[in-house]
């Protein structure tokens, strides 16, 4: 009995030593085996969601709404809009042209007056004077030249005196008329029809010749004056119109004949004067208004125009999309002149073709579309 139980506990410890001692090893096939199901685990279910992604994607995606535009050739211009202001025609100083005393003033300023009309009286009664002892004296000379001439027939004086006497009534003549002139400048009139700018002469101011008067502004024509940068100057010479709107007339639209542009700038930021004549006959337009030019530097008469927002741009290339027969396809194009919110396509479209214009950010090339709208002209297009 007692050598079996030696034996039994014998066995036991050798399996109980064999396992401790290999322990290790059984861990260790343990993780291998958990780690290979596992993995067979992960790729059965990659497979099943490969298989879930992949059916997904065979499923049509739905047909996106879009609104397009038929394209046709169509005007643009290349313009640029510039400020200006208006400048009267013609402004004239009046001076005094001799010394004397107003007696009278019968303009104010802002006032509008016509050729020929008296603005200033100047005190006459010395030129008056003037007028009366020039025409005594050169009459008294004319009578003594006729006497002359008479007695010279008769051989009676040479010719020398006669030629003297002549010349002495001439002279008369001459300070006659000239007392004459001097005379008509008491009444100073407007050389122009205008308005009255500024008004200096006051009623009883002693004038000297050269001393100011008023100033008149010529206003039934006008200048609308505008700068030009450098880079459009040959642009602008070639044209014979300008078209300017004007803020203080409720955007009054006005075309302005070009006038004169300056062969040089006036400013170190090289700013040209374009100086454009306007029509003023009723007299609404003011000196001193703000106007904007429209200056129309090109016309493309037959142009493909498009929404400049219809255009994508990504990675340096622009592209637009086009429907046909409610498929999208992706067109590259090449932009030229803007205008507004139209830009020129100058290569990638035709006319006919039909523009995605709303959408177009929602597909892709190839794309099932629906289409909502079919524009036939880009006024039917609102932003």
């Amino acid at each position: 009995m007692y050598n079996q139980r030696s034996v039994t506990r014998t066995v036991r410890a050798k399996v109980v030593f064999f396992i401790w001692n290999n322990l290790p090893r059984f861990l260790l096939l343990a993780v291998v085996v958990l780690i290979i199901i596992l993995a067979g685990a992960i790729k059965k279910e990659s497979a099943s969601i490969a298989s879930v992604k992949a059916a997904g994607g065979k499923q049509e995606r739905p047909p996106v709404n879009v609104v397009t535009l038929a394209l046709k050739p169509e005007a643009v211009n290349d313009r640029i809009n510039l400020p200006g202001n208006i400048e009267p025609w013609t402004t004239l100083a009046l001076l005094s042209k001799l010394n004397g005393t107003i007696d009278e003033v019968l303009v104010r300023e802002g006032q509008k007056v016509k050729k020929g009309d008296v603005i200033v009286r100047i005190n006459d009664e010395d030129y008056r004077i003037g007028v009366d002892r020039a025409k005594a004296a050169f009459e008294l000379a004319k009578a003594e030249h006729e006497r002359d001439k008479a007695i010279h027939a008769k051989g009676v004086i040479p010719t020398a005196m006669l030629d003297t006497n002549k010349t002495q009534m001439e002279t008369a003549k001459a300070d006659y008329d000239n007392a004459k002139l001097q005379y008509s400048r008491c009444l100073v009139t407007a050389p122009m029809n205008g308005l009255i700018k500024k008004v200096d002469a006051k009623v009883g101011l002693q004038l000297a010749v050269g001393d100011p008067i008023v100033e008149i502004m010529e206003i039934d024509r006008l200048k609308a004056v505008v700068g030009i940068p450098e880079s459009d100057v040959t642009a602008v010479r070639g044209l014979k119109t300008i078209d300017v709107k004007l803020q203080a007339l409720k955007d009054r639209i006005i075309t302005g004949k070009v006038h004169f542009l300056s062969s040089s700038p006036e400013t170190v930021a090289r700013i040209f004067r374009l100086e454009l004549a306007i029509d003023n006959s009723d007299g609404a337009v003011l000196p001193g208004m703000f106007v904007r030019a429209d200056v129309v530097k090109k016309t493309v008469p037959d142009a493909i125009v498009i929404p400049f927002y219809s255009v994508i741009s990504r990675n340096n290339e622009q592209y637009v999309y086009v429907e046909e027969d409610a498929i999208v396809h992706k067109k590259k194009v090449r932009l030229g002149i803007m205008e507004k919110w139209y830009v020129e396509v100058v290569e990638g479209l035709q006319g006919g073709e039909r523009l995605v214009v709303e959408g177009h950010r929602d597909v892709e090339d190839n794309q099932k579309v629906k289409v909502v709208k079919a524009a036939l002209d880009v006024k039917e297009l609102t932003l």
